[in-house]
């Protein structure tokens, strides 16, 4: 949206054909003003970047989502492609406005075609275009090193312009964020008849294989000699004798 009053300012010296040039700035010329807008719908179908949404009011828009595009979905970023039918989106639009005034300044050069002393002048162009130009009230022109006014311009001659245009305008800049939910889970089915509880069964353990029995030697080992059974074999004996001889003597 544009403005159609323009303002234009004008220094004009006498000089000979140049190349224009121009700068752009932008100012603030108010407050900005913002407007949000909610829309909600229901994922009806995603395939690669096509995306069907049923809106709230029971209509269904398809979309072609960008791969830049985020979703929050239960406070989980995801892409066009995390999306799963069922999904319950919330867009949220906010618009701001801003009242703004563009100034161009730019110099342009043209050859005199007409002078109507004291308010304008029009200017044949490099392009082959006529322009007409209000020049403001006070404004001197350099002409030969002297300062000249408006009336002393004759067709023909050759002038360089500072031009200083203003043009109200406003810029509208809009963003966008999309949330949304997880589909429920399914309901609970309606219970018919009594209630039963399913168990798990933890199976047994598997039983140990039996071991292999023992195999008992065939003969016993050598574990002792006979020497012990001698030594007191022959002690028995010295017992023996020594009991006969005192026997024998009473």
């Amino acid at each position: 949206m544009k403005a159609v009053l323009k303002k234009a300012l004008f220094i004009f010296v006498l000089a000979g054909m140049a190349i224009a040039q121009q700068t752009t700035t932008e100012t603030p010329t108010g407050q900005p003003s913002s407007t949000t807008e909610v829309r909600n719908g229901e994922v009806v179908y995603v395939s690669g970047n096509a995306l069907v949404v049923k809106m709230e009011d029971g209509s269904v828009r398809d979309f072609t989502v960008p791969e830049s595009a985020k979703f929050t979905v239960d406070g989980k970023e995801m892409t066009v492609h995390d999306l799963k039918p069922g999904m319950k989106l919330t867009q949220t639009i906010t618009t701001t406005t801003t009242p703004k005034m563009v100034t161009t300044v730019r110099t342009i050069t043209g050859r005199v075609w007409h002078v109507s002393p004291p308010k304008s002048v029009i200017l044949r162009l490099p392009t082959g275009e006529n322009q007409k130009y209000t020049v403001p009230e006070g404004t001197k022109f350099n002409i030969n090193g002297q300062e000249r006014t408006i009336f002393d311009l004759h067709r023909g001659m050759n002038v360089s312009a500072t031009v200083t245009t203003e043009e109200p305008t406003t810029e509208v800049t809009r963003t966008s964020s999309v949330t949304g939910q997880m589909p429920p889970p399914p309901p609970t089915p309606p219970a018919t008849g009594p209630i039963l509880i399913v168990q798990s069964v933890v199976p047994p353990a598997p039983a140990a294989a039996p071991s292999a029995p023992e195999q008992k030697p065939k003969s016993l080992p050598q574990t002792a000699s006979w020497l012990p059974l001698l030594a007191l074999i022959g002690v028995l004996l010295l017992l023996t004798g020594n009991w006969m001889r005192h026997r024998i003597r009473y």
